[in-house]
């Protein structure tokens, strides 16, 4: 296994990467876009670029500098507002960074998603073109969910996510994920906290540390991240969270420097297909199954209702469901063949035996 320093100086030949600037970095607590951290921000990532570094920025802060426009100082929780908030700080932002990338003589493209254009096979496929298009143009995406469209079943939840589909999606080298601290912390002995240079997995432990305190201005926090940097992990992407307000933090994460927290890439390699099944998707469900079932898929082989111990949720043919061993661990995700009506009805008692796969090897990804 890699060790640390070994990883971070891989970071020093990424040549494709996803920065995502939060909430915090960008604008101030009133929400108005903090302009001085935004020029010093464009200014790294345009350095990054002349140097032949690819890049795409993932951009929070729409909500945020809609809601200062409004002259609102607190969140809306009705879904109307917030799109409203949305559609002025979408505009006042690309403004600003337009503003910017032009004086740095960088060209920049918007691009706005939302989880059901990623979910669908064409529009993912689409997604993907255009964003290598612009980058193969020396145009840098500038990414935002598309909160004016948006309702709860179909947003990434927050833009770490977002980021992390996005890295996945264009075969980023690194993923850098901006926040307003050093990264993660650890308890120390002394009842102070000291920065974690690197972590293998993200699991309960680490998620243990964790007290995210959320304002009115973002929706992320620490575990979002976590658990966005390991979608991302999980596709071979390392990841760094780092602080955003810190001068020439990419550089110094880009030249190999112990600067924030490294969560290392999985070997493993999975096929573009299978990573869209597997990322792209929501789960709408869970599959529990027994040990014959489970060393089936480990060995190649598709999950028949013969294996299945229970299921939970309502879900529909092709929906994306998580797939459980008996002991409660993750085996994978798949598609099923079945709803979820017609495989409580193939695992009743009175129904006959049916040996048709409920997921197909082709369409699992083991995790």
């Amino acid at each position: 296994m890699k060790t640390d320093h070994q990883y971070r100086k891989i970071l020093c030949n990424a040549k494709r990467i996803v920065v995502k600037a939060g909430s915090k970095v960008l604008v101030q607590r009133t929400g108005r876009p903090d302009r001085t951290r935004m020029q010093k921000l464009v200014a790294e990532l345009t350095q990054l670029h002349k140097t032949g570094v690819e890049t795409a920025l993932v951009s929070s802060g729409a909500v945020g500098a809609g809601l200062d426009a409004l002259q609102r100082r607190t969140r809306p929780s009705d879904i109307a507002d917030l799109q409203m908030a949305a559609s002025i700080g979408q505009h006042r932002l690309m403004g600003i960074y337009g503003a910017l990338f032009s004086k740095n003589k960088c060209t920049i493209g918007q691009v706005l998603l939302t989880h059901d254009v990623l979910k669908d096979r064409e529009r993912h496929l689409n997604a993907r073109n255009t964003l290598l298009h612009l980058i193969a143009n020396r145009i840098i995406p500038v990414i935002n969910e598309n909160d004016t469209i948006s309702t709860e079943e179909i947003k990434f939840g927050d833009n770490d996510v977002l980021a992390a589909l996005v890295a996945i999606l264009i075969d980023a080298a690194a993923l850098i994920l901006l926040s307003t601290t050093d990264g993660l912390r650890e308890p120390t002995a002394n009842g102070r906290t000291r920065r974690v240079s690197c972590i293998d997995e993200v699991d309960d432990s680490i998620l243990a540390m964790i007290e995210d305190k959320h304002d009115g201005l973002s929706t992320g926090g620490m575990t979002s991240k976590l658990q966005s940097a390991e979608l991302a992990a999980h596709n071979g992407i390392p990841v760094v969270i780092a602080n955003g307000r810190k001068d020439e933090v990419l550089a110094r994460i880009l030249s190999g420097r112990d600067e924030g927290t490294l969560l290392f890439p999985k070997d493993k390699q999975i096929s573009k297909r299978k990573r869209w099944i597997a990322f792209f998707n929501r789960v709408e469900g869970k599959i529990t199954i027994d040990k014959g079932a489970e060393k089936a898929l480990l060995t190649g082989n598709s999950l028949l209702p013969v294996g299945i111990l229970k299921q939970e949720g309502n879900f529909k043919l092709g929906a994306m469901v998580e797939i459980i061993s008996q002991d409660g661990h993750t085996v994978g995700r798949g598609l099923v063949e079945a709803d979820s009506q017609e495989l409580a009805s193939r695992n009743s008692s009175n129904a006959p035996a049916k040996e048709q796969p409920i997921i197909h090897y082709d369409n699992l990804v083991l995790l």
